[in-house]
């Protein structure tokens, strides 16, 4: 079958259309058609994490430039209720990525399925070192989606950028154990969750883009997905976009790997944006939310770091989230985030996990590209956009 991945593009899986490299947001026009007559709406989704542990130790890892104030671990009590003022307030996913390992935190599980019982969907991103079995069924019928972070196709090239050492492989063979488990649990039980591996590609990467492509159709995930790496303001991790061009060809190349089980899927619109957004103003927050794992609740992850203080919102380990959400404070970053005064492209950093978004509503507001209500079928997560 021939695929069209070209960016914007949704992949057709076994199990629907699947849309990586652009957004949702014609699936919830109404909260668009809110937001433009100004009303005060809340997240579609928000993309936070229940710890900021990780034993992981990822060169590309944006968590590292983060550094939030720290405090103690969240309890499960301060998680349900989180998910409780969620499905009050009207979010619909909850996406566990952010700045920490959520599977490392003991209200995991018990977070996981208390949103399965309230409505609320919940993805996950694990690097699946400690995603055992145990832990998997109890977790894997009640997840929409579950996305491994696999640096490398090769378990040496791996454990060097994952864990800084290519001599322990042993976190590789841990990570594809649990993998091939996951795989298998969803045949037997027939599950709906799509499971997919990412790779966050830095240039010095370029030799891992075929046998991460060839890894995961080895593996028979869903999907295999290559993506950006992010950097802030001050270009801390080095990034260098500028050399992501030399890498189209093996990108393609990539791409063509793809067999009716698993798609190679690449980000093509933010590979080709080096990290240059075309917005200025920074429209996504009010759509798709972060909270860090101390707690933490900022408009994105990029301002998590301390000398954002400005931008932070309140902790809801502190505080009910539904008070922050309904506070002058929140309403006021989100305006001021908005306004003439802020400059996406100065004063943050490169392409936030809110891009698209922010991107479709610059257009939108601009009269460059309407978003307009969503016809046919509905591709696979709507409500993670």
């Amino acid at each position: 079958m021939k695929l069209k991945n070209s960016e914007g593009n949704p992949v057709k899986t076994k199990e629907g259309a699947l849309i990586l490299d652009s957004h949702k947001l014609s699936y919830h026009y109404e909260r668009v058609k809110a937001w433009e007559n100004g009303e005060q709406i809340a997240p579609v989704c928000v993309d936070m994490a229940l710890t900021r542990a990780c034993g992981a130790m990822c060169s590309f890892c944006y968590a590292m430039v983060q550094e939030p104030q720290e405090r103690a671990s969240i309890k499960t009590k301060e998680a349900l209720n989180l998910l409780d003022d969620f499905a009050e307030i009207g979010i619909k996913a909850v996406s566990l990525i952010s700045d920490g390992e959520s599977t490392l935190s003991k209200a995991y599980v018990p977070f996981i399925q208390h949103a399965a019982k309230i409505g609320i969907d919940v993805g996950n991103a694990t690097n699946g070192w400690e995603w055992e079995p145990e832990k998997i069924d109890q977790v894997l019928p009640h997840l929409t989606w579950v996305r491994f972070t696999v640096a490398a196709g090769k378990p040496e090239s791996y454990s060097k950028i994952m864990f800084k050492s290519s001599e322990h492989t042993s976190v590789y063979d841990r990570a594809m154990k649990h993998i091939k488990y996951a795989v298998n649990l969803k045949k037997k039980l027939n599950l709906k969750v799509t499971l997919g591996i990412q790779m966050v590609l830095l240039p010095e990467f370029k030799e891992e883009i075929i046998p991460f492509a060839k890894l995961a159709t080895d593996l028979g995930v869903d999907y295999g997905v290559i993506k950006h790496c992010s950097d802030d303001e001050f270009g801390t991790l080095g990034v260098d976009y500028s050399k992501y061009e030399d890498m189209y060809s093996l990108l393609t190349e990539a791409e063509k790997m793809s067999n009716e089980k698993t798609k190679i899927i690449v980000k093509w619109s933010k590979i080709k944006d080096k990290g240059l957004p075309t917005y200025n103003r920074f429209y996504g927050p009010q759509f798709l939310l972060q909270i860090s794992g101390s707690g933490l609740v900022a408009p994105s992850g990029m301002f998590f770091n301390a000398r954002y203080s400005k931008l932070h919102m309140g902790n809801f380990a502190d505080e009910r989230f539904k008070d922050i959400f309904k506070s002058e404070r929140y309403w006021k970053i989100m305006q001021y985030l908005a306004s003439p005064n802020f400059d996406a492209q100065t004063m943050m950093g490169t392409l936030p996990i809110q891009h698209y978004v922010s991107e479709a509503l610059d257009k939108h507001i601009k009269g460059i590209k309407k978003i307009q209500p969503a016809k046919g079928p509905k591709p696979l997560h709507t409500n993670f956009l």
